[in-house]
């Protein structure tokens, strides 16, 4: 697994996720659908994508809204793991 990595190292990788935010320890991004069911749509496929990559983001859904929250928690914060991560849920769009 990844080591956490350093404020530089965040600030660096942040340029390859540009509509996700760094909050503390995470990366957080809010999506927003028309419908509910498209949120949940969407929310499958997250699911998929995160099994596959056998890491998984906090979510929250609330109508048609889905918050994803990625971190390492075993690490204490971001790893490249959550980047990479970041980048293929940003293909869901």
């Amino acid at each position: 697994m990844s080591s956490r990595l350093s404020d530089s190292e965040i600030e660096d990788l942040m340029r390859r996720v540009p509509e996700w935010e760094h909050e503390g320890t995470a990366l957080e991004r809010t999506f927003e659908f028309d419908e509910f069911t498209d949120a949940i749509d969407f929310v499958n496929g997250v699911a998929e994508i995160a099994e596959d990559a056998g890491h998984h983001p906090d979510m929250d859904i609330r109508d048609n809204r889905v918050r994803l929250i990625l971190t390492t928690h075993s690490k204490g914060g971001l790893t490249e793991n959550d980047f990479a991560l970041a980048e293929k849920l940003n293909t869901l769009e």
